[in-house]
């Protein structure tokens, strides 16, 4: 699981970064993409831990990425920000980072601070690499059914579908919106574009606009989340040891930290749950995508389970932390045993039976 903090100049997108990875801001003007692995906050591994207490505790993460920022105001930025687009086209999942707060000592984009003019600009700007993709392979498809070939049924679809995503794209519609079907899907899903990728918008704000609520209609999709965060309080939160980050929370009113509440909803949009193993003293979070099935849950574990695998012996999470142990849940029939194609659900505590 891969993600791509995507921001213009000046957005605070790299403060954010550093809040989530514990990393350094990189200086500014930094032409590097930064890689963090980050932990995704469970509270559900925080209680087991104390439960169960493993000697070790391991998070699901995500992998991620941070660009430089953008700067579309002349030809030798765009140009920049073409070149890091397509180094990420591999990526699952973009964060669209926009400013709102005021800070005399850091300059805006474009001279003025105005979160809706820049997010439709980097949707502007992923549609059009996009579009670029698309004039290419439309390009390369009619060459190829000028002759024949042994796939020009399959070129012929495909051609017909980049025609289409052509038109979405130029009435200024993501391609996502445009796809219908597995089967458009599955003929495109290898050359990552951009706009077919789900995506947040992450708006950063001052300390004193904590409570403020920004409405993107018509910029983005409606069920795109959209997030408030200080990446300058996140990251001071970040610098401080557990304790002092507890007590200042507590203080503010705070119960968990904005970049922890982002780092999970990046997770949640990408359609990912988790389920939980107790195995060899270690307590370990397992990301699979919803509507996974057991057999195919238990090869994130280990090949040799999926191999060998007869049951999945499994409770919920939410049963153990209401009647208090094994013993219990197991006097109340609430531990079941499954077959390959039982679908994990998220918080499912798994021990895999296999025989190989």
């Amino acid at each position: 699981m891969k993600i791509a903090l995507l921001g213009l100049l000046q957005s605070g997108k790299s403060t954010i970064f550093a809040s989530l990875s514990g990393k350094a801001i990189p200086p500014s003007g930094s032409t590097n993409i930064a890689e963090a692995i980050v932990p995704v906050p469970d509270e559900r591994l925080d209680w087991l831990t104390e439960f169960y207490k493993p000697k070790k505790t391991t998070y699901a993460t995500i992998d991620c990425l941070d660009l430089p920022g953008f700067n579309f105001t002349d030809e030798h930025g765009r140009s920049a920000a073409r070149r890091l687009i397509n180094h990420i086209r591999i990526v699952d999942m973009f964060v669209l980072v926009v400013r709102c707060f005021e800070n005399p000592a850091v300059p805006p984009y474009r001279n003025a601070i105005d979160p809706a003019r820049d997010l439709t600009e980097l949707q502007t700007e992923l549609l059009l690499a996009d579009l670029e993709l698309v004039a290419t392979r439309i390009e390369r498809l009619e060459k190829n059914l000028a002759k024949p070939t042994k796939n020009h049924a399959h070129d012929k679809a495909e051609l017909d579908l980049q025609k289409k995503l052509q038109q979405t794209i130029e009435a200024e519609k993501t391609i996502s919106s445009a796809i219908e079907t597995e089967a458009e899907l599955e003929i495109i899903k290898s050359l990552g574009f951009l706009t077919l990728k789900p995506m947040t918008v992450v708006v950063n704000v001052g300390e004193d606009q904590l409570d403020k609520e920004f409405d993107f209609t018509g910029i983005i999709d409606s069920a795109i989340p959209v997030t408030t965060l200080c990446a300058k309080l996140e990251y001071e939160l970040a610098q401080l040891d557990p304790q002092s980050r507890h007590d200042f929370m507590t203080d503010m009113g705070i119960t968990v930290s904005a970049a922890a509440k982002f780092a999970k909803s990046c997770y949640s949009s990408m359609g990912l749950i988790s389920f939980l193993t107790v195995v060899s003293d270690e307590l370990r979070a397992w990301p699979i995508k919803q509507g996974t099935n057991a057999l195919d849950a238990a090869a994130k574990v280990h090949s040799d389970i999926k191999r060998g695998f007869i049951r999945a012996e499994t409770f919920a999470f939410e049963d153990l932390k209401e009647l208090g142990s094994e013993k219990a849940i197991k006097a109340a029939g609430k531990i079941r045993l499954e077959g390959k194609e039982y679908i994990v659900k998220d918080g499912d505590i798994i021990n895999f039976r296999f025989n190989v």
